[in-house]
């Protein structure tokens, strides 16, 4: 699949963290599930992708943006800590870091680098779906209405 996003793909997984990036992605909601039927400790992340930002086209001064809805999920996230604000608004992330084990223990520590926050994890991996086609807007957030509200749904667009 490709569309004029550049999307190559509506699942993305820790494998494809080279050519991934999230800064300026907006975090609408953030959840934490055990389940008997799922892997203990997945924490999911319900978010603005930023798939690719558009030059300003000649004589014009503002970058524009093709944005999707995505779930972030790291399956048996365990030591998880962070630091929250003070906020003044949303949580943007600025950066999102794999960073080696600092123990003996094989996962390495992801580092969500935030604009006002932080969050960090151990978990062996992640996956990313884009639940829906990305839309290409002049800001690099989508409204409810545009992003179909909140949601953590594991399934992607095609």
């Amino acid at each position: 699949m490709t569309d004029p996003s550049g999307l190559s793909k509506a699942v993305w997984t820790d494998a494809d963290f080279p050519q991934m990036g999230w800064h300026d992605s907006r975090i609408h909601a953030l959840g934490f599930l055990e389940d008997d039927d799922l892997p203990p400790g997945r924490l999911l992340l319900d978010l603005d992708y930023i798939v690719c930002w558009v030059e300003p086209a000649r004589r014009q001064k503002h970058f524009t943006f093709w944005v999707a809805p995505a779930t972030l999920v790291f399956d048996q996230a365990w030591d998880i800590t962070g630091d929250l604000g003070p906020l003044h608004g949303s949580l943007e992330i600025a950066d999102l870091h794999r960073l080696d084990p600092p123990d003996d223990h094989p996962d390495p520590m992801w580092h969500i680098e935030g604009h006002e926050f932080e969050l960090k994890l151990r978990a062996s991996g992640f996956r990313q779906y884009i639940r829906t086609p990305p839309q290409h807007v002049s800001r690099q957030v989508l409204t409810m209405t545009e992003r179909g509200g909140l949601g953590f749904a594991e399934q992607a667009f095609a």
